[in-house]
C-alpha cells in the first residue's frame, strides 16, 4: 500500500512538473512571447478605458457642482453637458446679393 501511495504521488508530481516545464518553454517561443505581449496590451487598453471613464465621470460631477454654485450665486440656471440643451437651428436667410440674383437684377 505504501508503494502505491508513493507511485501515485510520483505520478502527480511528474505530471505537474511536465506541465509547468512545457508552459515555461511555450512562453519562450515567439508565439508565446506574442501572446504575452497581446495580453499585456489588452490589459493596458482596458485600464486606459477605465481611467478615461473615471475622468469623464469626475468632470461631469465637477461641472454639475460648478453649475449649482453659479446658479446659487447668480440665480440663473446654467446648462451643462449632461442636460438636453440644444439651440434651435437658425432660419435660412439668403444674402442681399443672392436675393438680387434671384430677382434678375
Amino acid at each position: 500500500m505504501r508503494r502505491l501511495f508513493w507511485l501515485g504521488l510520483g505520478l502527480a508530481v511528474g505530471v505537474y512538473a511536465t506541465r509547468r516545464a512545457s508552459a515555461a518553454a511555450h512562453a519562450l517561443t515567439p508565439a508565446g512571447v506574442g501572446a504575452n505581449l497581446a495580453d499585456g496590451l489588452r490589459e493596458l487598453g482596458a485600464g486606459l478605458g477605465a481611467f478615461g471613464a473615471e475622468v469623464r465621470a469626475g468632470m461631469t460631477e465637477r461641472e454639475r457642482e460648478l453649475a449649482e454654485l453659479v446658479e446659487r450665486h447668480a440665480g440663473a440656471a446654467v446648462p451643462t453637458v449632461g442636460d438636453a440643451f440644444v439651440e434651435p437651428a437658425p432660419a435660412y436667410r439668403p444674402s442681399p446679393r443672392a436675393r438680387a440674383r434671384r430677382a434678375g437684377a
